[in-house]
């Protein structure tokens, strides 16, 4: 099985232009980062965690021709605002794309993406089969996802556990029941936006210390800021089985 890391960033303090710091200038491609989302592959299934604002860019960067079901972690709209795009894949497949995500989700793409649910379709939209999920596991074809359920601030947002692996994203708060479910863990991948304190999410120590405290073998910092600096610099900082995800990145689990 593999994940690839179709964007590490996060449009929470990213410049819209260049201003002109270390990070907007470095030509290290790990520090050129779309918004946060990633791709499961397991035989010939693949399934997406988000469509954030550069879903299409992400999709044509990795070649991705199949994608076989969307889930979404929370209603953000760095994290939603793609889904016009999955219309491709309806026009490859014939077939509605199955979406996973929470209720309140679905309420906000419905206000979002009205268009999508009309009775009366414009040709060519957007076609999805809406799956709600909350605490319990679900498979999409032979994936099981089981859900971890962790705080943004006051937001409920999912993470997922697949196999040996835990996905998390959006979070400054994690309940010890939910933990429990990501013991046990051999790679983590976990949000890490800033040094800087932030309501609503971890800083790299927060997020540092929450890997020492689950003990994968290894952990994969995402949903990176600009202000965090750039992966040369961040990374002399990190433990030995801490390291920074970048756009692009595979990894086999």
């Amino acid at each position: 099985m593999t994940l690839t890391f179709l964007g590490t960033g996060t449009s929470q303090g990213v410049p819209v232009i260049c201003c002109k710091c270390e990070v907007c200038l470095s030509k290290d491609p790990h520090d050129t980062r779309l918004r946060t989302s990633v791709c499961i592959e397991d035989n010939q299934t693949n399934v997406v965690i988000d469509t954030g604002p550069d879903f299409r860019q992400q999709i044509l960067r990795e070649n991705i021709t199949t994608l076989d079901a969307v889930i979404f972690t929370h209603e953000h709209k760095d994290h939603t605002a793609g889904l016009d795009d999955i219309r491709s894949f309806n026009h490859i497949t014939h077939k509605k794309m199955p979406v996973f995500l929470r209720k309140n989700v679905l309420k906000q793409i419905k206000r979002e993406f009205a268009y999508i649910f009309q009775k009366k379709k414009y040709p060519g939209i957007p076609s999805i089969e809406t799956h709600i999920i909350d605490s319990e596991p679900f498979y999409v074809h032979n994936i099981l996802f089981s859900p971890i359920q962790v705080k943004h601030h006051k937001l409920d947002v999912l993470g997922f556990r697949i196999k040996d692996l835990t996905y998390i994203t959006d979070v400054n708060f994690i309940a010890d029941a939910e933990k429990e479910k990501i013991k046990g863990t051999k790679t983590l991948i976990l949000s890490a936006l800033q040094k800087e304190p932030h309501i609503s999410h971890f800083t790299l120590d927060e997020a540092i210390a929450l890997s020492q405290e689950i003990n994968p073998e290894k952990t994969y910092l995402t949903h990176i800021s600009h202000k965090l600096g750039t992966d040369k610099e961040i990374s002399t900082q990190l433990p030995p089985n801490v390291h920074l995800a970048y756009d692009g990145l595979k990894i086999t689990f």
